[in-house]
């Protein structure tokens, strides 16, 4: 773990990641962009803007250059992610959710075979992965499954009743968290890797919502099997602790932080032209963009505080470090944090930019941003991060 860890801090030189960056960028204001509205408007999958993505080879960003990927940290990953929060929330989300699930292949798999040969799988065929962590019957508690893997004869088979898997129908993998056996208690959970072309998707509900409509989440019944080597080798809590949960945070909260980051540049905008019509006199809407500013900077502080320490916790190698409450703590609080300001700073832009903030049909529309900042907070909803955070605040110990 760890000798495979600080091998990822050999990625990109910074010359060679603001390259990349700018293509980024640049796919950002062409395919992203310019398919942007369509997306949100008809609730689909973003496909102009993930071919892109496969011709750049951004869907094995994370994955080690040993296996022909771009070896790229998370902090890299992270500033992408916020890139392509300035154009489309759905695109960036879905971005962001397969770039989690890779970082649970490369952390806590590559010990298998199978899982080196996925890994160039990933690289050679731009795999697009996908995650079922939430089941009917617990709410959103990813740390509990009613479901269990059945293995016999070296394969696997496995059902689940999952109420979200976010692009699921476009996915060529799924992983997927479930119970060791059926004799193990909810908490003692594994992760299977779900082939596409192995796996029977049931519908269970639709996908019409306020925000991040492109992502397209609806529930499912999940039924596969396969060879057990799909397995993943490690137990889903050292997953969960050392990446599923803080990688999510740390590029969700990026990719808000792309977000307000957009919807203050068109705020700007709107007081720039303002001040067009009044040469020498300041408008009162500056004062209300400089606030804006005040949190917006606020938020990147705390977005990039965060994800640098994982950053160095995961070059360190140390497993003690992911599991301590301070840590935990740190990563919950940035989710909080990040999803409240983002709908704070994207409120506070409406605000600046008046009627043409609130019509869909002008150049500085933020409806779609609003509209998405909402759901930062129901995303692993804060209430349940808020009661999480007072039981270790109880037990936690000074010194």
């Amino acid at each position: 773990m760890s000798t495979l860890l600080a091998r990822r801090t050999q990625s990109f030189a910074p010359t060679d990641f603001e390259a990349l960056l700018a293509r980024v960028h640049a796919i950002g204001r062409g395919e992203v962009a310019a398919n942007a509205d369509a997306v949100d408007r008809e609730a689909r999958f973003p496909r102009e803007a993930f071919a892109a993505f496969r011709d750049e080879k951004l869907l094995s960003a994370y994955v080690p250059r040993e296996y022909g990927g771009m070896g790229l940290d998370v902090a890299q990953v992270a500033a992408l992610c916020e890139a392509l929060g300035q154009y489309c929330a759905s695109t960036a989300m879905i971005f962001a959710m397969h770039q989690i699930q890779a970082a649970c292949i490369v952390h806590h798999a590559l010990g298998s075979e199978w899982f080196r040969d996925y890994a160039n799988e990933i690289v050679a065929h731009q795999r697009l992965l996908a995650s079922a962590t939430t089941e009917l019957g617990i709410g959103g508690d990813a740390r509990s499954s009613i479901c269990a893997v059945k293995v016999e004869g070296g394969r696997f088979t496995l059902e689940k009743q999952a109420p979200v898997i976010s692009y699921g129908a476009e996915a060529d993998a799924i992983l997927v968290t479930c119970r060791r056996s059926e004799e193990a208690p909810r908490s003692d959970q594994l992760q299977v890797l779900v082939r596409r072309e192995d796996c029977e998707l049931k519908p269970l509900s639709a996908w019409d919502t306020l925000g991040f409509r492109g992502t397209c989440s609806p529930g499912f019944a999940l039924k596969s099997a396969g060879d057990a080597r799909q397995i993943l080798p490690a137990p889903y809590a050292e997953i969960h602790s050392r990446t599923q949960h803080p990688f999510a945070h740390v590029v969700w909260s990026s990719l808000w932080l792309g977000i307000a980051a957009d919807a203050l540049s068109r705020a700007r905008a709107a007081v720039r032209a303002e001040a067009r019509k009044s040469p020498g006199a300041t408008p009162i809407s500056a004062t209300r963009l400089a606030e804006a500013d005040l949190l917006l900077d606020s938020m990147r502080a705390t977005v990039h505080g965060v994800r640098d320490e994982y950053s160095r916790l995961l070059a360190a190698g140390d497993p003690e470090a992911f599991v301590s409450y301070g840590f935990v703590i740190r990563v919950n609080n940035l989710k909080l944090n990040a999803s409240q300001l983002v709908l704070d700073v994207v409120s506070r832009a409406m605000v600046i930019c008046g009627i043409a903030g609130y019509r869909n049909d002008s150049k500085l529309t933020l409806g779609r941003h609003l509209r998405d900042a909402t759901g930062a907070g129901l995303m692993v909803n804060n209430d349940r991060i808020l009661g999480q955070n007072a039981t270790m605040q109880v037990a936690i110990r000074e010194g």
